[in-house]
């Protein structure tokens, strides 16, 4: 068998949950491969320079094997994959996971393979996405008034924090922590562990485990590479993204949990809504929802989170 190169980019820190899952592939796929495989996994492309969003040009030229990637930045290119961001949809993992192994996640990966240059190969836990700040607590929408938030590249996020009253700016991954330090914005929201591991706490006093949205990563292959496998290789990839997709949603459950615990009370100030208070946020981000769903063919409506 010709040898199987592969390369994984990433844009965290070498012991993020995505890294750590991308090493538990490599290592999966090598006990099938052996010394066919040659692996390189690059934890983190913005410290080469790059910013995190040229992983998807990477990955679809085939510079890039594969990589990881918030699931929101695909909806300029299918705006179905908007569907997975409708705030304060997801309670809970159990429901969230529901929604990547079911039908609509499938429609999705359907869906990019049509109009880009890689495919979905898996679905992982970007987790739960919260709020922090520097100015004052949010416990209400009305918290959130003239705040200036970094967000992601997201015409969906822009508008759900915009509804709450925020004023949304979008920063790459490798300009957040700046923009936070300097006072550039004044809120940013993320995952905690990222809140957490990026140092965003040591400027950030208030952090709010609001939930707005439970954050999708894909898994991206260059598709041209993956068609080209003999069969036999794309089974034992496939079989390694499995084990690696089991490992990637307990390291992010089991992250998240450790690492509110590691807050100092001393520095911050960790505040979980009420069922009250998170009511509030839903009915303020409403209307979003409904312009958003309002868009697609009724036919995808029984995909949605119930």
């Amino acid at each position: 068998m010709a040898s199987i190169d592969i390369r994984f980019g990433g844009y965290q820190g070498a012991f993020s949950v995505h890294n750590r899952a991308a090493t538990v592939f490599g290592d999966t796929l090598a006990q099938t491969l052996g010394d066919d495989l040659a692996f390189a996994l690059t934890p983190d492309i913005t410290a080469q320079g790059h910013n995190a969003v040229d992983l998807l040009d990477m990955v679809a030229t085939g510079e890039m094997t594969f990589c990881y990637f918030a699931s929101s930045y695909l909806a300029d290119r299918v705006p179905e994959f908007a569907l997975l961001d409708l705030p304060f949809a997801i309670r809970d993992r159990a429901q969230a996971y529901a929604m990547l192994d079911g039908p609509l996640c499938h429609y999705l990966g359907d869906r990019i393979d049509e109009v880009a240059g890689f495919r979905v190969a898996a679905w992982w836990d970007n987790a739960f996405r919260h709020l922090s700040n520097s100015v004052r607590p949010i416990r209400h929408p009305h918290d959130c008034a003239g705040l200036k938030i970094r967000t992601l590249k997201s015409d969906l996020y822009m508008q759900s924090f915009a509804a709450l009253g925020f004023e949304p700016v979008f920063y790459d991954v490798k300009d957040l922590v700046p923009s936070v330090a300097s006072g550039a914005v004044d809120a940013q929201e993320n995952a905690i562990t990222n809140t957490y591991n990026m140092g965003v706490h040591n400027h950030h006093r208030w952090i709010t485990l609001s939930g707005h949205f439970f954050g999708p990563a894909v898994v991206l292959c260059h598709k041209q590479t993956y068609d080209g496998w003999p069969a036999e290789v794309r089974t034992a990839v496939d079989a390694a993204l499995a084990t690696a997709t089991a490992a990637q949603r307990d390291f992010a459950a089991a992250e998240e949990a450790a690492v509110i615990e590691k807050f100092d009370p001393a520095q911050n100030e960790v505040i979980t809504l009420t069922e009250d208070e998170r009511a509030e946020f839903a009915a303020a981000v409403q209307p979003v929802v409904e312009a958003t769903v309002g868009r697609f063919r009724n036919e995808l409506f029984e995909f949605l989170p119930g």
